[in-house]
């Protein structure tokens, strides 16, 4: 057993050493690895340089009235090129799944459901783990859709950031909705 943990000590500081060797001989900033070359506009300064902004900005780039365009550029330039849009949903016999989305998926597949409908998402409340470069915010929000007083849904949005020492990035958005059997506990309701 001592040897075991000997050896499994040595791998992981041996592999932890060639990351970082790896790591210092990449670029800043590593290429995309799609054959699909994705620009990002340039973000709005107040959106990406805090955490509060970025958030904000996130919620406000997919809400609006009915009938009106929302603002796709916005959304892009919050996210990394390779960013994912995560829902959590229904599957068959009670089981949840997963659909793994693209920032462009997810705008082909939302953009007209949001435009025709009416929709606005809000944040009631946040928490949030940061250690350096990165930034985890657990993000309660409701959903409205047209002029409604009362949310139609509730639920969380699990955010992951980046901070390249220049800007905050979303690298994803995985999220889960309140339904039967699942109401959101108090601690995530309080800011």
């Amino acid at each position: 057993m001592k040897l075991w943990r000997t050896a499994f000590l040595a791998a992981a500081i041996t592999s932890t050493a060639s990351i970082q060797e790896l790591a210092a001989q990449q670029p800043q900033t590593p290429p995309v690895q799609s054959p699909v070359v994705v620009r990002i506009p340039p973000a709005k300064a107040e959106d990406v340089q805090t955490i509060d902004g970025i958030i904000k900005a996130l919620y406000e780039s997919i809400s609006g009235p009915k009938g009106a365009p929302r603002d796709w550029p916005r959304m892009r330039s919050l996210f990394i090129p390779e960013a994912r849009l995560v829902p959590s949903v229904n599957r068959p016999q009670n089981a949840r799944g997963v659909i793994v989305l693209s920032v462009n998926d997810y705008i082909a597949n939302s953009a007209q459901m949001l435009i025709d409908a009416g929709f606005r998402e809000r944040e009631i409340a946040r928490k949030v783990e940061q250690f350096g470069s990165i930034a985890h915010v657990f993000s309660t929000y409701e959903s409205y859709r047209l002029e409604e007083t009362a949310p139609f849904a509730r639920g969380i949005n699990s955010i992951q950031l980046f901070n390249d020492g220049a800007r905050w990035w979303v690298i994803s958005v995985f999220w889960d909705a309140e339904r039967q059997g699942l109401t959101i506990p108090d601690k995530y309701l309080r800011p």
